[in-house]
């Protein structure tokens, strides 16, 4: 089998092309959760490694995505973090979103119910921002299918309208450079291509005047949680810590191993490895016939047309997934070109739809 790069060590059993359902877990990441389950059963659990190891996969998100780590919160999932910011919008914001974009960045502002959300194209988001406009709340790389947001030209329109930016980088942190600072929040599920398990997930905050209230402080959230288990927290985080919720202490043990794993191959090393190989399934689906969503540049590729191959395929030990009724793909960096190639032997079954 080729080499990941970087030479991660990974032990998969199938033909893995589904990171962007779930990434792998590293092996060293695994082998912490065992030693950590059977204290547990043996009755030497830990309850602070949690926080200490929140600490230490705040700081290395951190690193990953360019902030210092007093901006960053953790908690169990995505939705957490974007509820709180929704919460602290003024009743009649408005709120621009993308067609189509992961229900975990759109309806915590939906549920508001006093909110004006408004979606439009993800290649009509920038143009749609307006004065106006609270916030601009999109997909980095989008899940259905892979698309890449323009960013930049996001970014500008806010500016230009004293809009807020709001950046969910759960499809490409990993694999796609970020600088969270361009940005006034950042958040991130970190079970995909950041290798961790679930519930485990990160908030990017502005230094200062973030706008936000921290509901959900329980003493997590206080400047020394230990000195702050019962009654009113005082006095609360200066950082972003203020926002966390109480790490799950077995998927905070496995991320700071996990997210040690794509800082030493980095993003930079990774990215190209998964376009690479994206780009040669698109090669050969086109030559099968077959026409993926247009997304130059993502490590995801999405075909019309083939959701009806699954069983196949997972019959012939390749794991993909069917999303907006297409069959999705997802590279990362324990996939080679064989894995490719495979998966194409497969699809050659499959004529095209007509």
């Amino acid at each position: 089998m080729e080499n990941s790069p970087g030479g991660a060590r990974f032990a998969p059993k199938t033909v893995y092309l589904n990171t962007a359902t779930a990434g792998l877990l590293p092996e060293r990441a695994a082998a912490a959760l065992r030693g950590a389950v059977e204290d547990c059963v043996a009755g030497r659990p830990v309850p602070g490694a949690g926080f200490e190891s929140a600490g230490v996969a705040r700081a290395a998100f951190a690193r990953l995505v360019g902030v210092p780590a007093g901006r960053v919160a953790v908690a169990g999932a995505v939705a957490v973090h974007v509820g709180l910011m929704a919460s602290a919008l003024p009743s009649g914001a408005e709120v621009v979103v993308a067609d189509g974009d992961f229900s975990s960045l759109v309806n915590p502002f939906a549920v508001r119910g006093d909110l004006k959300l408004r979606s439009v194209p993800l290649e009509d988001v920038a143009d749609a921002v307006r004065p106006g406009t609270a916030l601009v709340a999109v997909s980095s790389v989008q899940s259905a299918d892979g698309r890449i947001a323009d960013l930049d030209a996001i970014r500008a329109a806010a500016e230009a309208h004293g809009a807020r930016t709001l950046v969910d980088a759960t499809q490409s942190a990993g694999w796609l450079p970020l600088r969270a600072g361009d940005f006034d929040y950042t958040v991130c599920g970190a079970y995909k291509w950041l290798l961790c398990p679930r519930g485990t997930s990160f908030l990017v905050v502005p230094g200062e005047d973030d706008g936000l209230r921290p509901i959900f402080a329980g003493m997590a959230a206080a400047e020394e949680p230990w000195s702050s288990t019962y009654g009113v927290v005082e006095p609360l985080a200066r950082s972003a810590r203020r926002y966390d919720e109480s790490p799950a202490m077995l998927p905070y043990l496995a991320a700071q191993h996990s997210l040690a794993v794509v800082e030493e191959v980095t993003p930079e090393v990774i990215g190209p490895h998964n376009r690479a190989l994206a780009d040669r399934f698109r090669d050969g689906l086109t030559r099968l016939g077959h026409r993926p969503v247009p997304a130059p540049g993502s490590a995801i590729v999405s075909v019309p047309g083939l959701g009806h191959a699954e069983e196949a395929l997972v019959k012939a030990g390749a794991q993909l997934s069917v999303r907006a009724g297409n069959l999705r793909a997802a590279f990362h960096l324990y996939n080679t070109r064989s894995d490719v190639d495979r998966v194409l032997d497969v699809l050659e079954g499959f004529p095209p739809q007509r």
